[in-house]
């Protein structure tokens, strides 16, 4: 592993002890609700089932006292004080037998009791809790006697029980949290440290592997990653020295081609002298040879280009530019007056050199890939001047889009002309050397269109407000500066 890189627990272990809490709280919270709606039932059904034994055999003692007597219901209510508190009713008459146990009897209850039944009914009253059970006195005809138990003791209990439970939850929930977190990290730390690997190997540290602990699955799958970090650090090292090695080739090729490429390019300009005295079946040979030469000038020439932006040594010197009238030279010289149109207009500091080499490769390759003929657009879009080279020719296919910048690469058949393949790669490095880039977009049979994007509003790397002719204005590649 890299040293001094700490992986942050991720939303992954934040879940899993989340749902760690979560099924021990419900779990826990499920046990402890039904443990207490099963311990009240229980007490309030035996509290219940003494106070109706009680109420019957307190009905039956309440009938000896009648019929009433001149005092009333005193006798029967005063035999009742010493047990337990009674309420007799009699039609309109109500009478406790103590004033200060004298709770509200519902109408429902009454209604129960006035049918003959055993009836009762809980309630609080004066911050007492009671159960009341009532029926009708045999042989009293509508005289009735409620019988009022006092249950506070249960409901203490029930109170005591509730908040042992709540708090028993609460303490198993905390528990499950810590235990989950510790759960979750020991379970997920492989993962973040196999996350935290991956992230430096995309960062380019290829020496990145992970610690093999233990014979489990995480073992295995450490063993697993380091042996695809060996693959693939082999690999990207061999596609690097093939890199290298492609690029020293391209190097060599060039520099061994310049000196015969040069005479031959002097032994056809005096060639082409006495093209116009060679008999007429000598002549296209030779025109044929002195394009060839031609082409092959061009072509050692852009492997040149290619070999200093991989050695790093190509600079900028950025001056005022008009690009309408930079764009409208390289036409002009060109010769390609009759077969490119120019729309638009902007001004930036920038190199005119690299510019121009930008507009010749883009336009030459609509005129040659596109129908003979390119719509050149110049404008600004936010905050970068842009330039637009569309042509009517076939298009690209959408597969094609992707490598037409390639060194090398040619689209398809309906795009493939004499040019070497270097040069929209030498446009888009030239491009990107200038603080820019370009892009294309095409359809099928609707042409295409590059893109380019220089900055307007930022110097050029190197310091644009020096001097272009100040050693200090000239900006190196990046290449170049990182070995500086």
């Amino acid at each position: 592993m890299v040293p001094g890189r700490h992986v942050r627990p991720g939303r992954l272990r934040r879940r899993l002890a989340v749902a760690f809490v979560l099924v021990a709280g419900i779990s826990s919270g499920a046990l402890a609700v039904g443990s207490y709606v099963l311990v009240r039932e229980t007490r309030l059904a035996d509290s219940l089932d003494r106070a109706r034994t009680e109420a019957r055999f307190d009905l039956v003692l309440a009938q000896t006292f009648l019929p009433l007597g001149p005092d009333g219901p005193d006798p029967l209510l005063a035999a009742f004080e010493q047990r337990v508190h009674v309420v007799f009713v009699s039609g309109d008459l109500r009478q406790p037998s103590n004033p200060s146990f004298d709770p509200p009897i519902s109408s429902s209850l009454r209604a129960i009791v006035g049918t003959g039944q055993l009836a009762y009914d809980r309630l609080t009253s004066d911050g007492r809790h009671l159960l009341v059970v009532g029926g009708r006195i045999p042989g009293g005809g509508t005289d009735e006697l409620y019988l009022l138990f006092v249950e506070d003791r249960i409901a203490a209990d029930l109170a005591q029980l509730r908040n042992v439970l709540a708090a028993g939850w609460v303490a198993v929930v905390i528990v499950a949290g810590l235990v989950g977190r510790t759960l979750a990290k020991g379970a997920l730390g492989p993962v973040a440290r196999a996350s935290d690997a991956a992230r430096s190997i995309a960062e380019g540290l290829m020496a990145t592997r992970l610690p093999v602990e233990g014979a489990d699955e995480f073992g295995a799958w450490a063993a697993s990653f380091n042996d695809m970090a060996d693959a693939l650090e082999a690999r990207v090292t061999e596609l690097s020295e093939a890199q290298a090695r492609e690029r020293r080739f391209t190097s060599d090729v060039a520099h061994e081609l310049r000196t015969p490429v040069t005479a031959l390019l002097g032994e056809a300009s005096l060639l082409r002298a006495h093209v116009p005295a060679m008999p007429e079946d000598a002549r296209r040979p030779a025109e044929l040879l002195i394009q060839d030469v031609g082409r092959l000038r061009r072509l050692v020439e852009d492997l040149m280009e290619i070999s200093r932006f991989d050695a790093g040594i190509e600079a900028v010197h950025a001056e005022p530019v008009r690009l309408g009238d930079l764009t409208r030279a390289v036409v002009r010289s060109r010769g390609w007056e009759g077969s490119v149109r120019i729309e638009g207009a902007a001004e930036l500091r920038t190199d005119p050199r690299r510019v121009e080499r930008i507009v010749a490769n883009l336009v030459g390759n609509a005129i040659e890939h596109g129908g003979g003929g390119a719509l050149v657009r110049i404008g600004m879009r936010e905050g970068a001047v842009t330039l637009e080279v569309t042509d009517d020719g076939p298009g690209i296919a959408p597969k094609d889009l992707g490598r037409i910048f390639d060194r090398f690469s040619k689209a398809d058949a309906s795009r493939t002309g004499t040019g070497s393949g270097l040069g929209l790669a030498i446009a888009r490095e030239n491009s990107r050397l200038l603080g820019g880039d370009i892009e294309a977009r095409s359809e099928p049979g609707a042409g295409a269109t590059f893109t380019v994007r220089l900055p307007v509003d930022e110097p050029l790397p190197g310091g644009d407000g020096h001097d272009a002719q100040s050693p200090d204005h000239v900006w190196r590649h990046p290449d170049e500066r990182g070995n500086a």
